[in-house]
């Protein structure tokens, strides 16, 4: 790499560095965590969106559990020391001094020249810092930018480690002390071979040493992909994911590098075993959020990991061994479901979508209806209404023209949508942003001559209810399913979230087509709360799978809710192996087995596919999906999936979302999945 464009990587990676500060900063004034350096180191302020607070928070939390407890095991030692490399514009010195942490410890932090001399120059200028740090009044020399008695800013480039060497032992660093290195999304900018250097390195010349590292994983999914497009279009290429795509490959590298216990735990695993109940809750109230798959995905994509060598036994590790089952286990596949793009669907803009909801109103008829997607290039709530049907073997897509009164019924995701007849469909809840109460019921009446093809224009009316009954659906990601009581047809309305309820567990009994509340007596153990799960008619009952519950863990529970009696009864079915917990699928029945498709996962080694439960006998069977065929990542949650018996042949529609910083990502076009091969009748 000649020079020039070494300097041009470098103001690059220097780029995610003020980016990340920013985003610190923002998630600092919302209260994620409290750091009042950070407004004075970052410069901008932005203010960002609460999935990125989340994010940064998860990570705050991650590095300061680590730093916070090698502070805490080695306070009894007379001296101790800390590495940052790569520390950028953090706040970790300033915090730590201030929280009166560093009475026998001295931090060393390390980053590109100009950065080092950017900070330097911030700290001199304030005195709010400058007075933490206690200027000896040194002017810094040559690539010791600043030096205070317990604080030294080194200006190297990190993959020198000849120089880097040098210059730390040249501004006091000790090897023969405690040391804790932390590289916080650092090392994977560096070529492999530079930064397994480091890692070696670090083990080889320190006999007592911790080394703190958060960075990214699992690049081949479809988050992942999107992750890695994002950081090479930025020209910040992560080099680590090739070579160490998982987590017990980044074990392996540290404890093949020298290093002589590793532990390492994704942050879906570092949230649900390191922070405390009552501190998760306090984080998920704090700005009103509905983008849990990303959230989970973003935290199934970057871990932490801790490793230590020649430390007291009584002081390692930094983080515990998974005292909870691991997430990461594979999930054993059964066999693989071909996916295909729809010949005729491609480029058509109303179809990406996500967050929309799509119905079968008469056969080969396909009505989409709200979500988020891509209208007229823009991003936004979708208006549109889009209709599929199926012409001599192909499906053909047909914009419909609809005369929505109010355009704030007509802009919802989230919502259901219900055929009671040829003609009349209802639309129940939805939102429009997750801090407003959920949208009103509406009737979509098409009219009764439509052809093969489907409706040309659909007839948008509200629907009139007293304003208490009214209320209680005013919900989101919850199902409405048709049942049968007494030979009576009706809608039953399950779950979901409200503006005030993170999670709902309630039901209601709709008689249909008056839309009249039924009281009906229900026994049985009742379902715990949830939201995104899936719901089926199955033999005039309903079967409920999976779903995201209290505390946004995802279930791996099934029941079925079945005429019993003078009312309902619901039942548990045991499956086995037990479901792997999910939520944000789509499901259908056929044939006495329940199909789940896509939805997230914690299981971070695969995505879901397409998982078969038989409901005899409770055998639960997971197959990948092959996309091989398809030339951009199938993104299975928050999509809509319809299925064709006949064929055997499941059309996914839309599905994605916004992927933490690294852009939004869409389903460009519609997939077919071929299920012949596990469906086979007997």
């Amino acid at each position: 790499v000649g020079s020039g464009s070494a300097v041009s990587l470098s103001r690059q990676v220097q780029g995610t560095g003020g980016s990340s500060a920013v985003s610190k900063c923002s998630a600092a004034a919302r209260g994620y965590f409290q750091d009042r350096f950070l407004r004075l180191l970052a410069g901008r302020r932005r203010r960002r969106a609460p999935l990125i607070h989340r994010g940064y928070y998860i990570r705050a939390r991650a590095v300061d559990h680590c730093v916070q407890d090698f502070l805490l095991k080695t306070q009894s030692l007379p001296r101790t020391q800390i590495l940052s490399l790569g520390a950028g514009f953090d706040s970790l010195y300033f915090r730590l001094k201030d929280m009166g942490l560093l009475h026998h410890t001295v931090v060393y932090e390390v980053d590109f020249p100009n950065v080092a001399c950017q900070k330097a120059t911030l700290i001199k200028g304030m005195k709010e810092l400058s007075a933490l740090v206690g200027d000896t009044g040194e002017e810094g020399l040559g690539a010791i930018t600043f030096s205070g008695e317990d604080y030294k800013l080194l200006g190297v480039d990190l993959s020198e480690l000849s120089e880097l060497e040098r210059i730390l032992e040249e501004a006091g660093l000790n090897n023969e002390i405690p040391t804790l290195f932390i590289a916080e999304v650092v090392l994977t900018y560096m070529e492999n071979p530079r930064s397994d250097a480091l890692i070696q390195w670090a083990a080889e010349h320190f006999p007592q040493a911790c080394f703190l590292l958060y960075e990214q994983v699992h690049p081949e999914d479809p988050f992942g992909q999107v992750m890695q497009q994002h950081f090479r279009q930025l020209n910040t290429a992560l080099h680590s994911l090739a070579q160490y795509p998982d987590c017990e490959a980044q074990q392996r590298r540290f404890l093949g590098k020298g290093w002589t216990e590793c532990s390492v735990m994704d942050m879906n695993e570092f949230f649900t075993c390191c922070i405390p109940e009552d501190e998760q809750q306090r984080m998920q109230t704090l700005e009103p959020f509905d983008e849990y798959e990303e959230w989970h995905l973003k935290c199934s994509h970057y871990f932490v990991l801790a490793a230590s060598k020649g430390m007291e036994p009584s002081w390692t590790p930094l983080l515990p061994s998974m005292t909870v089952p691991r997430h990461a286990g594979p999930v054993g596949m059964a066999g693989s479901v071909p996916a295909a793009v729809c010949a005729r669907l491609s480029g058509i803009p109303g179809l990406r979508r996500y967050g929309h909801h799509s119905v079968l109103i008469k056969p080969n008829v396909i009505l989409t209806t709200g979500g988020f997607g891509e209208e007229d290039g823009q991003h936004c709530r979708m208006r549109n209404f889009q209709v599929l049907s199926k012409q001599a073997g192909y499906w053909e897509a047909v914009c419909v023209t609809h005369n929505i009164p109010d355009k704030r019924w007509g802009e919802r995701l989230y919502h259901t949508v219900s055929c009671l007849s040829d003609t009349l469909a209802l639309v129940v809840g939805g939102r429009t942003s997750p801090s407003s109460a959920g949208l009103a019921m509406l009737w979509l009446k098409f009219p009764k001559t439509c052809d093969a093809s489907g409706p040309d224009d659909v007839a948008v009316e509200l629907v009139s209810l007293e304003a208490a009954s009214e209320a209680a659906l005013l919900r989101w990601r919850h199902s409405t399913t048709e049942i049968t009581f007494k030979g009576e047809q009706y809608l039953f309305v399950y779950g979901g979230r409200s503006a005030l309820e993170p999670v709902l567990g309630d039901w209601y009994f709709l008689h249909t087509p008056e839309l009249s509340y039924t009281a009906i007596a229900v026994e049985g153990p009742v379902p715990e709360s949830r939201h995104s799960h899936s719901a089926c008619s199955w033999k005039g009952g309903v079967l409920i799978a999976g779903g995201l519950g209290a505390a946004e863990q995802p279930l791996g529970s099934v029941f079925l809710l079945r005429e019993f009696g003078r009312g309902f009864q619901w039942q548990t079915i045991e499956t086995h192996p037990p479901l792997v917990p999910r939520y944000s699928h789509t499901a259908h029945v056929h044939e006495g087995k329940l199909l789940l498709v896509g939805g997230v996962w914690f299981h971070a080694s695969s995505v879901p596919g397409v998982t078969v439960i038989d409901l005899m006998t409770g055998l639960c069977l997971d197959y990948v999906i092959n996309v091989e065929h398809l030339e951009w990542p199938l993104m299975l949650h928050n999509h809509s999936s319809i299925f064709l018996p006949n064929e055997k042949e499941l059309l996914v529609i839309g599905g994605g979302g916004n992927c933490f910083s690294f852009g939004t990502h869409l389903n460009p076009e519609p997939v077919s999945l071929s299920l012949s091969s596990i469906l086979i009748s007997h």
